[in-house]
C-alpha cells in the first residue's frame, strides 16, 4: 500500500458525486495549493463506496489528474464504507515488535472479516496501567478489505496515476482539520464529512480519534424508489454557481428529503451513541465538510437537532490558494468539498 519516498503526492477524493485533487507544497509561509481540480462523477458509478462502473470512474479521475495541473502522478487516496473497519482495542501491554507479531491474531477477535482478507493497520493510542492497574495498551486497530483497496488502486492505475498511499477517509479528514484547526488537547470535535455517497464521521479529542463510522444512504433510497435517488446535501446547487440560500429541485423531492432525514438520524445516533459509551461523553463542536455541506438547511437542521454549535468545515483556513489556480466564483460551500482531499494531500509517501 505504501512506497517508502518522500514527494508532494496528489490528494486524491473519489467521490460518489465528484473526484477532487489537491496538491501542496510548502513555502516559506506555509502550505499553499500547487495544483488543485474537481471533475463530475456519472450518477451511480460509484454506490456506497463500491466502484460499479470502472470506465466510468477511470475516465473522471484522468480527466481530474489531466486538468488539477499537478506535476507528480503519484495518488494519496481512501476507502471508506464497509471496505473499513475502525476499532479502539485494549490489549495486554507489550513492546513494538511483540505487537507487530501478534495484531494479525489480536485482530481475528475483533474484525468480522478473515484476516488474510483485508489489509491491517494500527497505532498504539496510551500505554500504562488501566483503572485496576493493569498494564495495558489501547491499540487503535484499523482493517481495509484488500478486493476494496484494489479497486481503487486499479482505476486509479488505469487513469495514469500511481497510487502510492491508501488512506482511511475519516483519518484524511483528521488531518486536514488538525492543519487548518490546530490541536486542542482540552477540545472534543466531532468531523462530518457529507457526500452524495453518505457520512464520513471522526470525533476527535486532542489529535486522538474517539470514534469513526461511516453511513451510507442507500438503503433508505432503494426502499422507497427504483430509480437512482438525488441526494438531501448535492454539491451541484453549489458548485454549478446557485446560491445557498436558494432551494433547489431535490427539496421538494420526497426520496431526497427521506435521505436526508436517515442522514441527520444517524449523526444523531452516533453522537448518542458516543455519549453513552465513552468516558469523554461530550461534544463541543460539529464541523461539516464535503460536497454536501452546504446544503440549504443542514447546518440550521444540524445545530437544532444536536443542541451543538456547528460550522461549516474550511480545510484552506491556513494554506494559501493562488487566485489564478481557482476559479473566481469560489465559495466556501465549494471549499468545504475538498477537505478528505487535502488531508490526503497531506501524506507522503513513507508515511504510515
Amino acid at each position: 500500500m505504501i512506497f517508502r519516498r518522500r514527494e508532494s503526492v496528489v490528494g486524491l477524493d473519489v467521490g460518489a458525486d465528484a473526484i477532487r485533487a489537491v496538491t501542496l507544497r510548502r513555502t516559506s509561509r506555509g502550505r499553499e495549493v500547487a495544483a488543485i481540480g474537481r471533475e463530475p462523477v456519472p450518477p451511480g458509478s460509484i454506490v456506497g463506496g463500491e466502484i460499479v462502473d470502472r470506465e466510468a470512474v477511470t475516465e473522471a479521475i484522468g480527466r481530474t489528474l489531466d486538468r488539477c495541473g499537478s506535476r507528480t502522478r503519484r495518488v494519496a487516496a481512501a476507502v471508506a464504507g464497509n471496505a473499513v473497519i475502525v476499532k479502539r482495542v485494549t490489549l495486554p501491554l507489550m513492546d513494538e515488535d511483540d505487537l507487530a507479531g501478534s495484531i494479525h491474531s489480536e485482530a481475528e477477535h475483533h474484525i468480522p472479516f478473515d484476516t488474510s482478507d483485508v489489509n491491517l493497520d494500527y497505532q498504539v493510542l496510551r500505554a500504562g496501567s488501566d483503572a485496576d492497574d493493569r498494564a495495558s495498551m489501547e491499540v487503535l486497530l484499523v482493517a481495509a478489505k484488500k478486493d476494496k483497496v484494489a479497486d481503487c488502486a486499479d482505476v486509479i492505475s488505469r487513469a495514469g496515476g500511481v497510487p502510492v498511499v491508501m488512506d482511511v477517509a475519516a483519518f484524511a479528514l483528521q488531518n486536514a482539520f488538525e492543519l487548518g484547526y490546530g490541536v486542542d488537547p482540552g477540545r472534543v470535535s466531532m468531523l462530518v464529512n457529507a457526500e452524495a455517497g453518505g457520512l464520513n464521521i471522526n470525533i476527535v479529542e486532542g489529535g486522538r480519534t474517539l470514534l469513526t463510522r461511516d453511513v451510507s444512504p442507500g438503503g433508505v433510497a432503494e426502499a422507497l424508489s427504483s430509480e437512482p435517488a438525488p441526494s438531501f446535501v448535492d454539491a451541484g446547487p453549489f458548485e454549478e454557481g446557485r446560491a445557498p440560500g436558494e432551494v433547489g429541485p431535490d427539496a421538494a423531492d420526497p426520496v431526497a428529503g427521506a435521505v436526508g432525514e436517515h442522514l441527520l438520524l444517524e449523526i444523531d445516533r452516533t453522537l448518542g451513541f458516543f455519549r453513552s459509551a465513552t468516558a469523554a461523553g461530550r461534544v463541543d463542536e460539529l464541523v461539516v465538510s464535503g460536497g454536501s455541506a452546504g446544503a440549504p438547511g443542514f447546518l440550521p437542521a444540524l445545530e437544532v437537532r444536536l443542541d451543538v454549535p456547528v460550522s461549516l468545515f474550511d480545510p484552506f483556513r491556513r494554506v494559501r490558494c493562488d487566485p489564478d489556480r481557482w476559479d473566481e466564483d469560489r465559495r466556501p460551500e465549494s471549499d468545504a468539498a475538498f477537505a478528505v482531499a487535502v488531508g490526503l494531500a497531506l501524506r507522503r509517501g513513507d508515511d504510515r
